[in-house]
């Protein structure tokens, strides 16, 4: 394992064992839940959307280490972008973790999320680092509502 392997996978541990931005948001204006019954992964998303702005945002759930981490890390590099920059930057994290293992990809525009490039080699393991994204969206879109995703 190189340095940046480790340095990423010492990035994921401590999101997973320290979450950023877990818990409730009493005000939030959107709200979602999202739940991947294969692996038991279940998660809350909370937003407070102010003139088309993350203003807050936090999760609460269970789930792997990948999955907690995910959330924790989105929920750091939201607050202050618009829905549109929000929905950008779900397409492109979405886009690098489906793309084939040996596809080269522009993980610079990620920024932290970055950490999350080599699940992509780990199929099964894509689920669990987007579904707090896709429940993301789910609360954006429908500002309420439950995800379940297979």
């Amino acid at each position: 394992m190189d340095e940046v392997d480790l340095l990423y996978q010492e990035m994921i541990l401590d999101h997973n064992k320290n979450p950023r931005n877990f818990g409730e948001l009493e005000d939030a204006t959107h709200k979602a839940v999202g739940h991947n019954p294969l692996c038991g992964d279940h998660i809350e998303i909370f937003l407070k959307v102010k003139d088309g702005k993350v203003e807050d945002v936090k999760f609460k759930g269970v789930g792997c280490a990948i999955s907690k981490a995910s959330a924790s890390i989105m929920t750091t590099v939201l607050k202050g972008k618009t829905l549109d920059e929000v929905k950008n930057l779900f397409e492109k994290f979405h886009n690098v973790l489906t793309s084939k293992p040996d596809e080269p990809v522009n993980t610079e525009e990620l920024g932290k999320l970055a950490v999350f490039a080599g699940v992509r080699e780990f199929p099964v393991r894509v689920k669990c680092a987007t579904l707090a994204w896709h429940t993301l969206i789910e609360a954006i879109e429908k500002k309420d509502s439950v995800l379940t995703v297979e």
